[in-house]
């Protein structure tokens, strides 16, 4: 962490004097007199989306049908090029990644693909703070083979019920084990699990593994190739800023082209004989062989346009001032909000190697009504059970002066008792 950070809010106002990506928050929609947090759930929407999405409604309405090819974007190429976009980002050649679907969706059609289980080989390897999405659809997998999930479906569990322990894994991994299905950011604490060392092991043991980078797909940097990582899928609408629902992406190593999807759809066929419309399944020699249906037109213009932003700022200098927004949140967090009458402590790693795009402020007893607080002011955190207050300062659209102002009303909502004037029963969504 920087040791050089300063408590008084004119120390945040000089670190955004000094803020290379400054010029990009004045591409996004940041709601009236808000400070906005919450870009780890859903995006802000920017001017570029907008654009984009536009631009696909007027083709659709002066080209109707023909849109498909000759739109400014030809929607039917779509998700290979916003792949191609993405490839940037997650250090993949374009023809490694495509746009479709939806993330549970994309976990299926993978898992699908890559776990058959043989003779002695028949466990799925995932852990206990995973999204529960997932560990949803894994034993809804071994369940589809006829096995047991309470046997063949490994969650490795939590030491301290905040991070999971890489050496934890790695002790599961055995002959029995087909393949390893983890998160690249743990969505509570904020945890960056080592992919590559991973990867890495998993493959000495002859093992299949994938990662769900929901959580850290455009805030962190990801080098799946150098990694060898064997696939992995993600949302969009969270750090990407695609919108409500944006389309999900598929990574699939090249050396994996051959195989054969394990959930077929047309829109995964060669792209020059999908509409010959033939019975026999002829698949995209690429990761656009695993879609399976049609792309959403206008969400994925939306996306397009959210993309070119996060390209144009490049992800190494979204890492780095993510990594500073972060880190300035703890300090402030540590030096002057630990100490009682405030209690706040830090939930995620303060080691920035080991930290994705958000932070968990830990309440003890009050965490959900101090987020109920926060939102009063016009401050936008999220929650999560049973005592996180999830904060990401976004390093396209947040400032330091916005991290300093957070840190400032979270003492003030303890000072004044603010949050007493709100239910300890949660909203539908929180």
């Amino acid at each position: 962490m920087n040791k050089s950070f300063r408590t008084g809010k004119q120390f945040a106002g000089e670190m955004d004097s000094r803020d290379p990506l400054a010029d990009m928050r004045n591409r996004f929609y940041i709601p009236e007199n808000t400070i906005y947090m919450d870009g780890n759930s859903l995006g802000l929407a920017s001017m570029d989306a907008e654009k984009k999405l536009q631009e696909a409604l007027q083709d659709w309405k002066t080209l109707a049908i023909r849109g498909w090819l000759d739109a400014k974007s030809p929607w039917f190429y779509l998700p290979e090029k916003l792949g191609a976009k993405m490839a940037e980002l997650v250090g993949a050649q374009p023809e490694e990644v495509v746009m479709t679907g939806s993330t549970t969706g994309n976990l299926h059609s993978m898992v699908s693909t890559f776990y058959k289980p043989w003779e002695g080989r028949t466990k799925i390897i995932a852990d206990t703070l995973n999204f529960p999405s997932d560990i949803y659809a894994l034993r809804s997998q071994v369940m589809l083979h006829g096995l047991d999930p309470e046997e063949n479906l490994v969650l490795v569990e939590s030491r301290d019920g905040k991070y999971i322990d890489e050496d934890d894994v790695i002790k599961y991994m055995d002959e029995t084990v087909s393949l390893v299905l983890l998160p690249g950011v743990l969505y509570r604490s904020g945890q960056l699990l080592d992919m590559k060392r991973l990867t890495s092991e998993a493959h000495k043991r002859g093992i299949i593994i994938g990662f769900d980078c929901a959580h850290s797909a455009g805030a962190v940097p990801h080098y799946f190739d150098n990694w060898d990582v064997d696939f992995a899928f993600w949302c969009s609408y969270k750090h990407l800023n695609g919108g409500p629902g944006s389309p999900a992406f598929i990574y699939l190593n090249k050396r994996h082209f051959n195989r054969e999807p394990g959930l077929a759809g047309w829109f995964g066929c060669k792209k020059e004989k999908q509409f010959d419309l033939s019975i026999d399944f002829d698949h995209a020699n690429s990761a656009g062989g695993w879609q399976m249906g049609t792309p959403s037109v206008f969400s994925a213009a939306a996306l397009e346009g959210s993309l070119d932003i996060s390209c144009e700022a490049g992800i190494e200098k979204i890492r780095e001032k993510s990594l500073e927004l972060t880190s300035y949140l703890i300090f402030l967090v540590e030096n002057t909000l630990s100490d009682a009458p405030y209690n706040y402590t830090t939930g995620t790693p303060l080691d920035t190697d080991r930290r994705g795009g958000h932070v968990a402020i830990i309440h003890p007893q009050e965490a959900w009504r101090i987020c109920c607080a926060l939102k009063d002011r016009n401050i936008i955190p999220d929650f999560r059970p049973d005592s996180v207050i999830r904060l990401a300062p976004c390093a396209l659209y947040n400032t330091f002066t916005d991290v300093w102002n957070v840190a400032e009303a979270l003492r003030e909502i303890l000072d004044h008792k603010e949050y007493e004037k709100f239910s300890v029963k949660r909203d539908a969504v929180s």
